[in-house]
């Protein structure tokens, strides 16, 4: 033992003596062929380096200061390359391969020079340790004497090749699965050292300059950096021996731990969308594979046992923020949601990776359940998913039915029923939100979303499980009623959709039709919305950013059948009444920047105009003439320049051509004046829920223009 130890030491004298000598003669050089025969010095003795890969390299007084250099044999080779990496040398001599000689003399390297006696020293080394060295170089002040610039191309370049063209992240992960580098440290060592070497490799994009290889940004580094840590995690999941007992231990592995702080930290960084690109359909072929196969082994338990599949099952609990878990489940469900899957493969997807840190982790239990049910905003295939996954934790297929979670459920359905219910979350009690509502469609879309959660749940339901649902017989009629006396066509037909549901609870033959337009058994839970929420997930794009692109788009042709739909159901008569010259309903852009000086003068050009030749020839007049009493007229015609002028014009309801203009500038001074909004909103609404089509009637019609609106109101 003690020759061993003694033998180590005189290797280590010896190559820290090597090192040294060739950082001298770089400091010392004149001439780049005396750098590159430095370098060679140490090359040779630790890779199989031949003399002829340089002759063309070096001048010919150089090259035989080349042939005298001695190198060890072959199996000394490789325990000078472990001593050199492993310890003090390879720090210092990297030092001066990227600052002094990158600097200074890599320009004049010949290609072939530069790949054999300087590129070869960061590809064939410990990766964590090539990292560790290289990425700080990105971020150089210029400080020290070095050429900042020269100093930052050359660490780009070496990056690109090592990690992305030589798969260096791949060779990383296999290091922390049990390398010699990591043997000597202790469990927490190896967590903070794969910690640090996880951060500098995901911040390289962020740190590369602007004029960086494009392989660099954001999107195609990882990409590139996604694809080889999934394969080291497979790689690291053919070699285990034992499965079952690797897949139980509490201990996590290095590769593993290596693969979740990696993808916790892209996502940190807002590239999800690019990790799910890469991992979805690697696992839906595995999950595909094993639905289409004829084994007798259950679904969990081929995931559980199988080589390459295990490894699944293992990821996401090595991913420690929680946020980032939530992330990459949001971006999952929405990146499925555009893929031609079915309930079962949707279901297992969640369940191989996110099936034991649901049963273990209360915060994700509570995304799941709570969060993506009640404050997301998803299509109706991963409510499905959300519900068979985390509710009723079971697969859709209906001999399993049988067998799922009604306490869960239960459950669910009463906090989905308590929100649902509540007058604030409805429109009818705030009247502020009416107003609000009337003229945003995402908030109709997250009402709809609830509604159709709590809807897909109701389905599932058993009397039993609703007898056993805390107030929910009392909820779910409450929040009928409510949304019943809503104004807004979507919100009755929520209301009517869930009573139908709720009905076939109660009495399975004798459903409860509340919409006549609406006698079918299936019920479409998107409500006519689904079409605003498809089309492309995200953009990303090449300069490292990540542009997420609006899911729910807004369709304004769909918007606007629903509230023309509406207004042939009662809501919106006093619009019609006002607009009888308008052929069809015209909705204006919502990102217009509108201002509010401008609005008054489309609406009273008209009137304007038939005064101007009067104005034109008053001008000319002596201003000496007797005070007309009929130009008070014109402050009849005064221009709004408030919200509240509005709100008092329409309450003159006398004054049916005031209540008219009133009427035609209103929604533009909501878009124009949020801020007002928020303090007039009740006036408003109450003002315009009032106002009858009986004001703008010609007389001799108020009968049966009133008659007309009760009838198209309570239909």
């Amino acid at each position: 033992m003690e020759n061993e130890e003694k033998k180590r030491r005189e290797l280590e004298r010896r190559v820290l003596e090597k090192v040294e000598q060739a950082i001298s003669s770089v400091h010392n050089a004149k001439d780049v062929d005396q750098v590159i025969v430095a370098l060679y010095s140490v090359a040779v003795c630790l890779f199989p380096l031949h003399l002829h890969s340089l002759s063309g390299s070096v001048d010919e007084k150089y090259r035989e200061e080349l042939r005298a250099v001695e190198a060890p044999s072959g199996d000394d080779k490789t325990e000078w390359c472990n001593v050199f990496y492993r310890g003090a040398a390879f720090r210092a001599f990297a030092r001066v391969l990227l600052y002094d000689v990158a600097s200074n003399w890599l320009a004049c390297f010949a290609a072939s020079a530069r790949k054999h006696v300087y590129d070869v020293f960061f590809l064939n080394g410990c990766a964590a340790e090539i990292v560790q060295v290289v990425a700080p170089c990105l971020q150089l002040s210029g400080s020290g004497g070095h050429e900042s610039s020269a100093v930052c191309l050359n660490a780009e370049r070496l990056l690109v090749l090592c990690l992305l063209e030589n798969d260096l992240i791949l060779q990383m992960a296999r290091e922390f699965a049990g390398g010699a580098q990591f043997q000597d440290l202790s469990h927490e060592q190896l967590k903070q050292t794969i910690s640090k070497v996880s951060q500098l490799v995901t911040s390289i994009p962020d740190k590369a300059r602007q004029g960086a290889p494009t392989s660099l940004s954001s999107h195609l580094f990882f990409k590139r950096l996604t694809t080889q840590l999934l394969q080291g995690a497979e790689e690291w999941d053919m070699m285990l021996v034992d499965g079952t007992a690797a897949a139980e231990d509490i201990h996590m592995d290095g590769s593993i731990r290596f693969v979740g702080e990696a993808f916790a930290r892209i996502c940190r960084r807002g590239s999800a969308d690019v990790l799910l690109s890469e991992m979805i359909p690697r696992i839906l072929g595995q999950v595909r594979s094993v639905l289409s196969s004829n084994s007798d082994l259950a679904i969990s338990e081929t995931f559980d046992s199988k080589p390459g599949f295990r490894f699944w099952l293992k990821i996401m609990e090595a991913i420690n923020d929680s946020h980032s878990v939530e992330r990459i489940a949001e971006e999952l469900l929405h990146q499925l949601a555009v893929q031609n899957i079915n309930d079962v493969e949707g279901y297992w997807i969640l369940w191989i990776l996110f099936g034991r840190i649901f049963k273990r982790q209360t915060p994700i239990r509570f995304t799941f359940v709570e969060k993506f049910l009640l404050w997301k905003v998803f299509p109706i295939c991963c409510l499905r998913w959300i519900i068979y996954f985390a509710v009723l934790e079971c697969t859709p297929d209906s001999a399993s039915v049988r067998s799922y979670n009604a306490h869960g459920l239960s459950n669910t359905v009463h906090r989905l029923v308590v929100a649902w219910s509540r007058k604030e979350f409805v429109q009818s009690s705030p009247i502020e939100q009416q107003a609000l509502r009337l003229f945003s469609s995402s908030t109709l879309t997250q009402d709809a979303d609830v509604t159709a959660a709590l809807g897909l749940c109701l389905e599932k339901m058993a009397k039993e499980d609703l007898d056993a649902t805390k107030d929910g017989l009392h909820s779910i009629l409450q929040g009928i009623s409510c949304r019943l006396e809503s104004p807004v066509y979507l919100i009755r037909k929520m209301a009517s959709a869930i009573a139908f549901v709720f009905s076939k609870i109660i009495d399975p033959q004798n459903p409860l039709y509340l919409d006549d337009s609406a006698q079918e058994e299936t019920i479409d839970w998107e409500f006519g919305l689904a079409t605003r929420r498809k089309g492309p997930l995200t953009t990303p794009v090449h300069d490292g950013d990540e542009r997420t692109v609006e899911r729910e788009n807004s369709s304004t042709t769909l918007f606007g059948k629903e509230i023309q739909k509406g207004e042939e159901n009662g809501v919106g008569n006093v619009a019609k009444a006002r607009r009888k010259k308008e052929s069809a309903f015209t909705l204006i852009d919502p990102d217009e920047v509108i201002d509010p000086a401008t609005i008054n003068e489309s609406t009273f050009y008209e009137d304007e105009s038939d005064y101007a030749s009067e104005d034109s020839e008053t001008s000319s007049d002596s201003s000496l003439q007797p005070y007309d009493l009929t130009d008070d007229d014109a402050d009849l015609k005064r221009k709004f320049s408030q919200l509240v002028d509005v709100v008092g014009a329409l309450r003159k309801s006398d004054d049916a051509e005031g209540v008219e203009k009133a009427l035609d500038v209103a929604e533009k001074f909501i878009r124009a004046c949020p801020d007002e909004l928020k303090y007039m909103a009740g006036d408003l609404t109450k003002t315009l829920v009032q106002v009858r089509c009986s004001d703008v009637t010609v007389e001799g019609e108020e009968e049966s223009a009133e008659e007309r609106d009760k009838r198209h109101w309570w239909h």
